[in-house]
């Protein structure tokens, strides 16, 4: 059997060797040519799962590291009899904390405020919590759940607008552009809005123009996930309060059991023994000292066309 591991996922190296050739590699250079003779896969959202990449090939399974799993193309992939998994809430006490993070750095010393939740899985609920723990009165947003109020009751009552929501273009609920410029314009005045979900959630266009309107108009926001990434609009780069590459949900934790949990339903799919993460080497902590979500922010105003990089060498908080 041979394996491609995605070499930006920790914890797996030496891990399945004794059942399997692996190949550890970055995501340029997962192609067509190198999987065609592969058996399973280990990805993150920086590799497509579609006909493009699989047609014609050996595998059978695939599994990403990650929360999100709009990188995968489901019906190619129930057409061609592929497994996939991801892993849900995987990170969502990492995320949790850039959104508090993100909340001290822009609300701090403001009190008395409403907080809406848009999406309330894994990291929703998370939020939700660390929000009422601040004292924050909480609002709910989930229609696919039918849990609280449309996004359009949502907006006008929140001082702090953060999504978390899968990105979805279709359905009766579809998440692309769920935050455009009708929902901008039922904002309050300075209300933060915080995209720790999918790039593709928030119209980065509309979004931009609130930014940079004349007061009291005018809104704030600490953006994560980009819908060009790893090119990412300049424009809303630059008028945003606070801006990371990606790197939400990265910790070590996080990491730990996305790794714990690929692992585990490729050696279910395989029918292998149960197999254990490699613990030997954890990634250091870092970044994680006050300020931490600043200091990021001027890495990436500074050098944006070097997102994939700053990504790489983030360290794990």
């Amino acid at each position: 059997m041979r394996v491609i591991i995605d070499r930006g996922i920790p914890f797996l190296e030496g891990v399945i060797e004794p059942y399997a050739q692996v190949l550890y590699l970055s995501p340029e250079e997962i192609t067509p040519a190198v999987v065609k003779d592969v058996d399973a896969m280990f990805v993150r959202t920086r590799t497509r799962i579609n006909k493009e990449l699989l047609h014609g090939s050996k595998v059978r399974f695939v599994a990403t590291a990650t929360i999100g799993f709009d990188h995968i193309d489901q019906d190619y992939c129930r057409e061609a009899s592929i497994r996939w998994v991801s892993c849900p809430g995987c990170n969502a006490q990492a995320v949790c904390d850039y959104v508090e993070e993100a909340i001290s750095s822009i609300k701090s010393g403001e009190r008395a405020l409403t907080i809406g939740v848009v999406g309330y899985g894994h990291v929703g609920k998370l939020v939700a919590q660390m929000a009422q723990r601040r004292g924050y009165k909480v609002l709910l947003s989930d229609p696919p759940l039918g849990i609280g109020m449309s996004l359009e009751q949502l907006a006008p009552l929140c001082d702090i607008l953060t999504f978390h929501t899968p990105l979805t273009h279709e359905g009766e609920h579809p998440t692309y552009h769920l935050c455009d410029v009708n929902i901008l314009r039922l904002c309050k005045p300075n209300t933060l809005i915080i995209n720790a979900a999918r790039g593709g959630v928030i119209d980065e266009n509309a979004l931009t123009y609130r930014l940079i309107a004349s007061s009291p108009h005018r809104l704030t926001a600490s953006i994560d996930c980009w819908e060009g990434e790893p090119n990412l609009n300049r424009e809303l780069l630059k008028h945003v309060a606070l801006a990371s590459f990606h790197i939400a949900g990265y910790s070590v934790e996080g990491k730990m059991r996305a790794s714990e949990m690929c692992l585990k339903a490729f050696c279910k799919f395989f029918s292998l023994p149960i197999l254990s993460i490699n613990k030997k080497v954890v990634p250091l902590h870092g970044d994680s000292e006050e300020g931490w979500l600043v200091r990021i922010t001027e890495q990436l105003k500074a050098s944006p066309e070097h997102f994939e990089q700053l990504r790489k060498q983030y360290r794990l908080r």
